[in-house]
């Protein structure tokens, strides 16, 4: 069973959650306010106070871990269904094996999934969530009221209230690339004195080769995203502004860990990055009619690539009352832009078509009429 915490507010001891708005951790019980680097601190004096305890504090540590343990051995999983403990209430939760943070059903405190943001799975950066939820509420309403014959329990506030800010993980790769090109250039000139139309053909050996450099190439690390499609509309995300991870910024929000690895896209990656390689040294040979006998060099001096969990905000809609269909909207969680599907209401759609008919066969009869 994974083992779970929720960060504390040092004051009162009540959940903190983290607030785009001013990119503070927020208590909702005493109304305080803090940085990252206060909750950092604070984590880390309660982490020392812990490892300082007496050894009769340790032996019942101990014998509380033993009967945690004894508990987690006895829980179960199904299929791809997992089961945890709150930190805070010590409730059951389910969830699926790739989330890493969510909130727990019973007493809506945020929790984290430690086992599953650690060691191999610890992200190198974060993006965290610059859109509060509010805003997000605000311009994806906007957005659909541009829209027509939208069913009308799409607008109702069990809908809105679904709306989920989720971090999602990618690879991001950084890339140093040295490329050479050869190739036969051919210039031709064509030119008429008279009756007489002169052509004048050139050849040239052609040779390119220096440094490239690829930053931030961006790839989905989760199978399971069956929403990856409204994910990567929403793109770019602004990675300057990624910061060393840290588990505070989960507070609050839903969070995936990845179940794709590097290496299952390394291959892929070197052969997208090889092809933008060949096609800007094309590029850079220039001016020539035709550029024939291209051979090109591609070696990829250095690469590193980063785990980095990136913020979504997401709507489901299931139009149960037309075709059945689940829809998307995708927020960027750090820049508001935009996509998703939206469903029609075919009573709407038809009723809006009867009035239309109704307009033209008035006008046809009043016209008829005066005729």
């Amino acid at each position: 069973m994974e083992s779970s915490f929720t960060h504390k507010c040092p004051n009162c001891d009540g959940p903190l959650f983290f607030d785009p708005k001013d990119q503070k951790f927020h208590c909702e019980y005493c109304l305080s306010i803090f940085t990252e680097e206060e909750v950092t601190a604070y984590e880390k004096n309660q982490k020392e106070a812990r490892l300082q305890k007496t050894p009769d504090e340790a032996a019942q540590e101990t014998d509380t871990s033993a009967a945690e343990k004894m508990t987690s051995e006895a829980q179960t999983s199904s299929g791809d269904l997992e089961l945890f403990t709150c930190a805070s209430c010590g409730a059951e939760i389910v969830t699926d094996a790739t989330t890493a943070a969510t909130y727990c059903y019973y007493c809506h405190n945020p929790v984290v999934l430690s086992g599953r943001i650690s060691g191999k799975f610890l992200p190198d950066k974060v993006l965290p969530f610059k859109i509060e939820k509010e805003e997000a509420v605000n311009r994806f309403l906007d957005w659909t009221r541009k829209k027509k014959f939208i069913p009308k329990d799409f607008f109702n506030a069990s809908q809105i209230e679904k709306m989920t800010g989720v971090y999602f993980p990618y690879w991001s790769v950084d890339s140093d690339i040295t490329g050479q090109l050869n190739a036969t250039g051919t210039t031709v000139r064509v030119w008429r004195v008279g009756d007489i139309e002169h052509t004048e053909t050139k050849q040239f050996a052609v040779g390119r080769k220096g440094k490239l450099s690829f930053k931030e190439l961006v790839k989905n690390a989760l199978s399971k995203n069956t929403q990856q499609k409204m994910v990567e509309v929403v793109q770019p995300f602004p990675l300057e502004q990624a910061v060393p991870f840290k588990s505070q910024y989960l507070s609050g929000f839903q969070a995936e860990k990845r179940d794709i690895e590097f290496e299952a896209l390394k291959a892929d990656i070197e052969q997208e990055l090889k092809g933008y390689s060949n096609q800007l040294l094309k590029n850079s040979a220039s001016g020539y009619t035709t550029l024939t006998g291209v051979n090109t060099d591609i070696r990829i001096d250095r690469q590193q690539q980063d785990y980095i969990l990136l913020p979504v905000w997401l709507v489901t809609y299931n139009n149960r009352s037309g075709d059945d269909k689940i829809y998307y909207y995708a927020m960027n969680g750090v820049t508001g832009e935009t996509h998703g599907e939206l469903p029609i209401s075919f009573k709407r759609l038809l009723f809006a078509g009867f009035g239309i008919f109704a307009v033209l066969f008035i006008l046809f009869m009043i016209g008829g009429y005066m005729i």
